[in-house]
């Protein structure tokens, strides 16, 4: 039996698979808006972060904060499409890692008001890099859709995490806002 024709028609099929398989392919953008929150450090914990504070809360608050969260980083990332930088941007990122860790840690139930207006402090600083971190040739929609369901989905984890674990396992959650601030700290440092 000849087997060239049939391994010749295999490699001819698997072809653009593989050259899908090297970077540069992803046009519209939303696989980098996905990677950035999930792959940045200060955004992931930050992020995760977010829906862990959110868990703590009662009422509205649960889904206030995280909704804050998405739609100020949304317009944020807008800002940052059109070149509009916030100083100390990465002050602000690196002090937002800090600061929600420090209220997940210590389970702080401000009034609605205060937490989201923290927490949309918070996302600007967040959109803005987001948005400035466009890559070439990516759609600025495609990117935002990337890392708003990246931001919402990290959002919903730690909101998941919090409310799944027994009552008993709450110390893990403040030992995790702890660890997340201390993170924080040391991006600040740095």
């Amino acid at each position: 039996m000849n087997l060239r024709k049939p391994l010749l028609a295999t490699l001819l099929l698997l072809s653009p698979a593989l050259a899908l398989a090297h970077p540069g392919h992803d046009h519209a953008g939303v696989l980098s808006g996905i990677a950035h929150p999930i792959f940045g450090l200060d955004h992931l914990l930050a992020m995760v972060a977010v829906g862990l504070w959110a868990a703590q809360q009662n009422g509205k608050a649960r889904w206030a904060l995280p909704l804050t969260f998405v739609a100020t980083m949304l317009l944020g990332g807008l800002a940052g499409f059109a070149g509009i930088e916030t100083p100390l941007m990465e002050t602000g990122i690196a002090g937002s890692v800090l600061a929600l860790g420090l209220l997940v840690a210590l389970a702080i139930r401000p009034p609605l008001v205060v937490a989201a207006a923290l927490t949309a402090l918070f996302a600007a600083s967040h959109g803005v890099a987001h948005g400035l971190e466009l890559p070439e040739l990516s759609s600025p929609w495609g990117y935002a859709a990337g890392f708003v369901v990246a931001t919402a989905a990290l959002h919903a984890a730690g909101y998941a995490l919090v409310r799944l674990l027994p009552q008993a396992a709450a110390p893990l959650v403040r030992i995790a806002g702890a660890a997340s601030a201390v993170t924080g700290a040391w991006l600040l440092a740095g």
